[in-house]
């Protein structure tokens, strides 16, 4: 047998093996500016509750138009990595922006928030190094402590939330340098860590928290004013900032390590100068009045679904991924486009429904997905408390 006929017979056999489990997947092709679009295939027209644009500023005026500017002036890409000839004016202010923003000394753009991840655990995560990783974490912070890993770091998981775990393994390991790494708020099922806690945590045993704020647009931004802790705020600029890419905020000393150690932050062409003009828009705006304001619309759609609950990611645990499958179906039928979500982005058993508010949603959208789920038997179980 050649090695093209081996290989295609390996790939004929991975991809029996995901037909056989029911779970193959293919995009589909959503032709939408915002929450309201069209599924090209079936020529349907749908509401999104899919989206990570929570504030809606991909399509905000002033983000669009910073952009187009960036085009104009600079080209639709940056032509090579930051180190070679990447930076533009823009790449500079957009750091700064953000590290002002995340009350911290310095940042760095990557070219998305996963590279963010990957840069920051195999840099810190060293021989020697022990991370505690919260077993809920998003793919990247896994994926992250597997290159960790490889350069002779040992990762442990911490049952989800579990600070008094956390605590135990931290004091056991003391006469080691320990990383903590866990989401702030967790894409999947939309609680969140308890920052304040995690941070006085990390002081007390001098432990490196890298806290990944991809998905936190409610949440307070950490006040390290007043703390010993070591902090590194990892962020996207694809979710709450409608652009494209990853950051990382924290003190100087471990920015500039990062820049000359960082992998995938170094050998990877940098974000177009279009992504990081819209990104620094987008900054201001969630940093002002405005944005106030669309975290508070935000705020009232999530508390018409389900009262109090600390992020726009709404999940509807169903259990079974054939009743997931069926349920988002059922809600597309009636103009909604709410995915199923099942292993291996959840565990067997843990399918879902994955409700993504935004702020521009329009409340008439938020009474049709609040109708629709009620006709589904699923609404009154989300307006009890979580």
């Amino acid at each position: 047998m050649t090695d093209a006929g081996r290989w295609h017979q390996w790939t004929q056999q991975q991809t029996a093996h995901i037909h056989a489990a029911d779970q193959w997947r293919s995009p589909r092709s959503f032709d939408a500016a915002g929450p309201s679009g069209m599924l090209v295939a079936s020529q349907q027209s749908v509401v999104s509750f899919a989206s990570n644009d929570y504030l809606g500023l991909t399509q905000h005026p002033a983000v669009r138009a910073a952009a187009i500017d960036a085009i104009n002036r600079w080209g639709s890409g940056s032509g090579a990595s930051r180190l070679v000839v990447g930076s533009r004016p823009v790449h500079h202010e957009l750091e700064q922006a953000l590290a002002t923003w995340r009350c911290t000394e310095a940042a760095i753009v990557f070219p998305t928030g996963f590279s963010a991840n990957l840069g920051v655990l195999s840099t810190f995560g060293q021989r020697g190094v022990h991370i505690f990783s919260d077993e809920l974490n998003h793919a990247s912070i896994v994926d992250g402590c597997r290159l960790a890993r490889a350069n002779g770091a040992e990762t442990h998981i911490f049952a989800h939330l579990d600070l008094e775990e956390l605590d135990r393994n931290l004091h056991a390991h003391r006469d080691h340098p320990c990383i903590v790494v866990t989401d702030g708020a967790f894409s999947m099922d939309g609680d969140v860590a308890s920052v304040p806690e995690l941070v006085e945590l990390c002081a007390r045993h001098d432990a490196l928290l890298v806290l990944d704020e991809a998905h936190s647009v409610l949440q307070e931004i950490p006040d390290l004013h007043r703390s010993t802790a070591q902090v590194l705020q990892v962020g996207t600029l694809s979710k709450t900032l409608g652009s494209v890419g990853g950051f990382v905020a924290g003190p100087r000393a471990m920015i500039d390590l990062l820049v000359n150690r960082a992998r995938s932050y170094i050998f990877t062409t940098a974000v177009s100068p279009a992504d990081a003009a819209a990104a620094l828009a987008a900054v201001a705006i969630v940093d002002s009045d405005e944005g106030t304001a669309l975290q508070r619309r935000l705020r009232s759609h999530i508390d018409r679904i389900r009262p109090g609950h600390p992020t726009p990611i709404i999940a509807v645990v169903l259990g079974d991924e054939r009743t997931a499958v069926n349920a988002s179906q059922q809600l597309l039928e009636r103009g909604l486009l709410v995915p199923a979500i099942r292993p291996p982005s959840v565990p067997t058993g843990a399918s879902r429904l994955r409700i993504a508010l935004s702020a521009i949603h329009t409340d008439e959208q938020i009474d049709q997905l609040a109708t629709a789920l009620d006709e589904l038997d699923l609404g009154l179980s989300l307006r009890r408390d979580p």
